[in-house]
C-alpha cells in the first residue's frame, strides 16, 4: 500500500489488529522505552502513545518490530524494489524476462523527487515541544532514534546528489543550549562526513535538515545500504510507491510528508560532548566530542506523530531493519564481490564486530593442500566494502560442503573442524574500528583478524569436557558447543597458557576467557555477544604453543580474552 503519511500507516495497522494504543499518560523518561522493550520482546504490536507527559504530540514505536509487519507495510512495492536492485546489480537478468523488466522499470517513475510549495500545515515549534524520549537510565538526555538526516554535497549540489542517513541526534542534556543546539553523532564511512569535510575546507557551515516521521518508506530508506549511485530519496519513492516530495525554505530542503523537520547548520570545528547513549552493541557509547547543529527552525504538522525506537543488546527493532534489508537485497552483496557465496553480519554479536562468509576457491583446482588462497582476496574485498569495513572478525571458509552462514552454531562447528591455527590467522593492526565499539585502543581505533579455513576435516571436536587442571584464578570450564570451551576468572593468562600446554586438549578448537562462564555458555547467542563485543583481536587473542614467524602469529589452540576490561563501556541494564 502507498502510505502518504505515518498516520495512514498506523490506521492501516490498527485495522489489521497490529496496533496497541496506550491512552494513559506515559513518561518519556524511561517509561515509554520500557513499554517498547517489553512489547518487542514478545514479538508484539506496533505502539501508539496518545498521551505523553510534557508534549502535545503523540508517538509511535515498534512499527518495524517484526519482519512480517514490515513486509505487510510494503506489500505492494516490495517485489518491485527487489527487481530493481536485481536489475541494477545484474543487468543481464532483464534479458531473461523482458516483461518483468518493463513492469519493474515502470515503478521507477517514483524515483524522481518532486518539488512542491512549502506546506501551510507546518507550524513552527521549539525543540522542547518534542517528545523528550530517554531510553536508558545513564543516557545523557533525550535522543531522536529514528531521524532522517539530509545533507548535500557543496561541490555537487542538488537533491539527487544528497545523502539521507540515520545518525542519532541528542535533543537535550550536556552543555547544549536549550532550543538552540542539538548534538549530531555520526560514525565512520557516513555520507554526511564527506559533505561536512568539504564545507569545512571552505570555512562554511553545512546546512542540514532532520526529518522525523512521514511514510515508513522514508525512515527505512535512511538505513538502507544502497548500491553506489542510487539515491536514498529515489529508493524511498519506489519503496513507498509515491515520489519523495520536498520544498525549499530559507535555503533548507524540507520533506513535506515528514511529521517534523529540524533545520540547522553544522559550523566548522563547532563540537561539544555528546552522549552517553545506550547503543546497539548492548553497551553505552560514552561522551565524546561531536558536531553541534545550530538550530534555525523546527516545524511540525498538525497531529504529527513522533516515531522512535530503542536500541540495545540485539535483537531489537533495528535487528528487523537488517532482516528487511536482507529480504530486499538478496544476493546483491555477493554479486558485488567476485567469489563470495554468502555473508552474514551477525546480529547477535552487534552486526559490525563479526562477519561470517563462504567463498569459492575458483582459481585453484590444482591446490593439493586445500589451503585458503582466493578466500583471503575475498576477505580483503569484504573489508574494503561499505560498512562491512567496520568488521573486527571475519571468518571465511570455502564452499566445498560449505555451511549455512545464517546458522551461526552450525557454521562455527564446521569451521572449527577445518581451521589450521598455525596458518589461518591473519591480523590487521592499528586500523579503524566501529565508533560504538570500546574494545579497541581508543575511539575508532583497533584491529581486525581474518580467519580463513579450507579443505577437509582436520579434527574431531570434543563433545564433552576434557579433564582439566586450571591455574590459579580460573574455574568453571564449560562447553558452548563441540570443541568450544569457555573459562571464567581473573587469573594471569600466561600462567593459564603454561598449565594448559602440558595437558591433553585434543578436540578443543577454541578457548574463550569470560567473566561468567555459566551465562556465556547458556546459549550460543550469549557466547557470540560476549566474545566478539568484548575483544580486540590483536590485543586479546593469545594461543597455546604460540609462535611469531615472519610477523605471522600461529598457535595450536587460540585463546580469546573476552573479559570486561577497565576501559570498556558499561553494559546496558534496565
Amino acid at each position: 500500500m502507498s502510505y502518504r503519511t505515518l498516520q495512514q500507516c498506523i490506521s492501516d495497522l490498527d485495522k489489521r489488529g497490529e496496533l496497541k494504543r496506550i491512552s494513559e499518560e506515559v513518561n518519556p523518561n524511561l517509561e515509554m522505552a520500557s513499554i517498547h522493550l517489553d512489547e518487542f520482546a514478545k514479538s508484539g504490536k506496533a505502539i501508539l502513545f496518545e498521551n505523553i507527559k510534557g508534549s502535545k504530540f503523540r508517538a509511535s514505536s515498534n512499527l518495524f518490530g517484526t519482519l512480517e509487519r514490515s513486509k505487510f507495510m510494503f506489500r505492494d512495492s516490495l517485489q518491485s524494489v527487489k527487481n530493481l536492485i536485481e536489475l541494477k546489480t545484474n543487468p543481464p537478468s532483464a534479458l531473461k524476462n523482458p516483461i518483468k523488466a518493463i513492469f519493474t522499470a515502470l515503478h521507477a517513475i517514483y524515483a524522481i523527487p518532486v518539488k512542491v510549495r512549502f506546506p501551510r500545515k507546518f507550524k513552527e515549534i521549539q525543540i522542547d515541544d518534542l517528545p523528550q524520549v530517554k531510553c536508558w537510565k545513564e543516557d545523557g538526555g533525550a535522543f531522536i532514534t529514528l531521524p532522517q538526516v539530509y545533507s548535500e554535497d557543496i561541490e555537487n549540489p542538488g537533491i539527487m546528489n544528497s545523502n539521507l542517513g540515520m545518525y542519532r541526534v541528542q535533543l537535550s542534556g550536556n552543555e547544549y543550549t536549550k532550543n538552540k543546539e542539538v548534538g549530531m553523532h555520526y560514525q565512520l564511512h557516513r555520507g554526511i562526513g564527506v559533505h561536512q569535510k568539504k564545507v569545512n575546507q571552505k570555512g562554511e557551515p553545512l546546512k542540514v535538515s532532520i526529518f522525523v516521521g512521514g511514510p515508513p518508506a522514508h525512515t527505512f530508506s535512511a538505513v538502507m545500504p544502497l548500491p553506489e549511485g542510487m539515491s536514498e530519496l529515489s529508493f524511498a519513492g519506489i519503496l513507498g510507491g509515491r515520489n519523495f516530495r520536498y520544498a525549499k525554505k530559507d535555503g533548507y530542503t524540507i520533506s513535506v510528508d515528514a511529521d517534523f523537520v529540524i533545520c540547522g547548520e553544522l559550523h566548522p570545528n563547532d563540537i561539544k560532548a555528546e552522549g552517553p547513549f545506550g547503543d546497539h552493541l548492548g553497551y553505552y557509547s560514552l561522551k565524546h566530542d561531536f558536531p553541534v547543529l545550530k538550530i534555525h527552525k523546527v516545524y511540525a504538522k498538525e497531529n504529527a506523530i513522533w516515531p522512535f525506537t530503542v536500541v540495545g543488546r540485539p535483537p531489537q527493532e533495528d535487528s528487523q531493519f537488517g532482516a528487511l534489508i536482507h529480504e530486499i537485497t538478496g544476493k546483491a552483496i555477493e554479486q558485488e564481490i567476485p567469489g563470495l557465496k554468502a555473508v552474514n553480519a551477525v546480529d547477535d554479536a552487534g552486526v559490525h564486530p563479526l562477519l561470517l562468509a563462504v567463498g569459492s576457491e575458483r582459481y585453484t583446482p590444482y591446490n593439493p593442500t586445500k589451503q585458503p588462497q582466493e578466500l583471503l582476496t575475498i576477505a580483503n574485498h569484504i573489508l574494503g566494502t561499505g560498512q562491512m569495513s567496520l568488521a573486527k572478525y571475519v571468518f571465511i571458509c570455502d564452499d566445498e560442503n560449505g555451511p549455512n552462514v545464517n546458522n551461526e552454531k552450525e557454521y562455527f562447528i564446521h569451521f572449527f573442524e577445518r581451521v589450521n591455527w598455525k596458518r589461518d590467522l591473519h591480523f590487521q593492526t592499528k586500523t579503524t574500528m566501529d565508533t560504538l565499539d570500546y574494545s579497541g585502543d581508543g575511539l575508532n581505533e583497533g584491529s581486525k583478524v581474518v580467519v580463513a579455513a579450507a579443505g577437509e576435516v582436520k579434527r574431531k571436536l570434543s563433545e564433552s569436557l576434557p579433564n582439566l587442571e586450571l591455574s590459579n584464578g580460573f574455574s568453571n570450564p564449560l562447553l558452548v558447543s563441540n570443541g568450544n570451551l569457555v573459562l571464567e576468572g581473573k587469573g594471569e593468562i600466561k600462567e593459564l597458557i603454561f598449565s594448559l600446554e602440558k595437558q591433553n586438549l585434543e578436540g578443543i578448537a577454541l578457548i574463550t576467557l569470560v567473566d561468567d562462564a555459566t551465562f556465556t555458555s547458556e546459549n550460543f547467542s550469549n557466547w557470540l555477544w560476549v566474545t566478539f563485543t568484548r575483544s580486540n583481536p590483536a590485543n586479546d587473542i593469545y594461543g597455546l604453543n604460540a609462535e611469531n614467524k615472519n610477523k605471522h602469529f600461529s598457535c595450536t589452540v587460540p585463546i580469546i580474552d573476552a573479559r570486561i576490561k577497565v576501559y570498556h563501556a558499561p553494559v546496558l541494564e534496565r
